[in-house]
């Protein structure tokens, strides 16, 4: 079972991300704090950029250390919607994709099953 770990300060979002994920029967974790764990192993990270606490790039930065090798995807209301997935932003960012917040369930999923594949 593959595992995502959310990074996402605001609770009622990250509870959601989670619910999603869940019920497509991924393990999920998603800490708290939003502080980024060393300690988790992922087949997958989702994080929230531009974040009150941390700009995007340190925050990415901090996730790669954390989980070098591990898929990003970077999820922000400062996005726009229509946004390329996999364009500038996401080059600029150093992520894999990007995708604009509001976000529907539908464009989690198929961007999830787009990098690590359907839940075992």
């Amino acid at each position: 079972m593959s595992i995502i770990v959310i990074y996402e300060e605001n609770d009622l979002m990250r509870a959601l991300l989670e619910e999603w994920l869940s019920e497509a029967g991924y393990r999920v974790r998603a800490p708290a704090s939003g502080r980024v764990q060393h300690e988790d192993v992922a087949d997958l990270v989702i994080a929230s950029v531009y974040m009150p606490k941390h700009t995007g790039a340190q925050l990415v930065r901090e996730i790669q250390a954390a989980h070098p090798g591990t898929p990003l995807i970077a999820i922000s209301g400062q996005f726009r919607s229509g946004l390329s997935a996999v364009g500038a932003a996401a080059e600029a960012l150093g992520v894999q994709q990007v995708i604009a917040k509001p976000l529907t369930r539908g464009e989690l999923l198929d961007a999830v099953r787009a990098m690590i594949g359907a839940s075992a």
